[in-house]
């Protein structure tokens, strides 16, 4: 069943690591969490009222930290992004990258991109991007993957054609995994990929390789 035509409960993708704020940052998040994010509920998008423009549209799904997402948002200003994450500190972290550069095309949501993504129109992005997603290594646990079939095919059905799904992870049976799922996808067409020299190095990249692990890109192309 498709996660998102059905209420929760529904396996969640990530394992909530909670951590307080400094005051400084804290503040920052009271001030600009209003103003800049989306709300979780609430009917279809209009992305070119969201963001005052017509542009291409981003879905930046558990950005974790924020150093991807702020990286990108900074070289592809034609871009619009929409950040999902659950974790306070990532969220204030862009927030505060959003102020800092005067930024109008970046919106957060603080939930569950399965809770959020009823509010996305089919046909509406141009890409999605899952960096580093929580593996789930356990056999017991790998039905939590955010990379499954369901998942898939609801993304899917939000990509515009030509639209990309980009997803990149250090380890190896999570890329085959990947690999296994979206071969059931025949609206997507792509596969492994060399690193693109433009995605920034998240700290869960650098994590990866000092622990010797090599991470692998992923590109599939939503067809007609």
């Amino acid at each position: 069943m498709d996660p998102v035509s059905s209420p929760p409960p529904y396996a969640r993708s990530f394992r909530p690591r909670r951590r307080g704020l400094s005051p400084e940052r804290a503040a920052i998040y009271r001030r600009l969490a209003p103003r800049w994010s989306l709300d979780v509920e609430g009917p279809l998008l209009d992305f070119e009222q969201v963001f005052g423009r017509a542009a291409p549209v981003v879905f930046d799904i558990g950005f974790g930290g924020g150093e991807g997402l702020i990286d990108m948002a900074e070289a592809r200003l034609e871009e619009c992004v929409i950040g999902v994450e659950i974790h306070t500190p990532g969220v204030a972290k862009v927030l505060d990258a959003v102020e800092a550069g005067g930024w109008n095309h970046v919106r957060l949501v603080e939930a569950d991109a399965l809770d959020f993504l009823p509010r996305v129109p089919f046909g509406s992005l141009a890409g999605v991007r899952i960096w580093f997603p929580d593996p789930w290594l356990k056999n017991k646990q790998q039905h939590r993957r955010l990379v499954r079939p369901q998942v898939v095919a609801a993304l899917t059905d939000r990509l515009r054609v030509g639209g990309v799904l980009h997803v990149a992870t250090d380890i190896d049976e999570y890329a085959r995994h990947t690999e296994k799922v979206v071969a059931g996808e025949e609206r997507l067409q792509g596969g492994a990929i060399p690193r693109p020299e433009w995605r920034p190095v998240t700290r869960f990249e650098r994590r990866g390789l000092a622990a010797g692990r090599t991470p692998t890109d992923l590109w599939y192309e939503r067809l007609p």
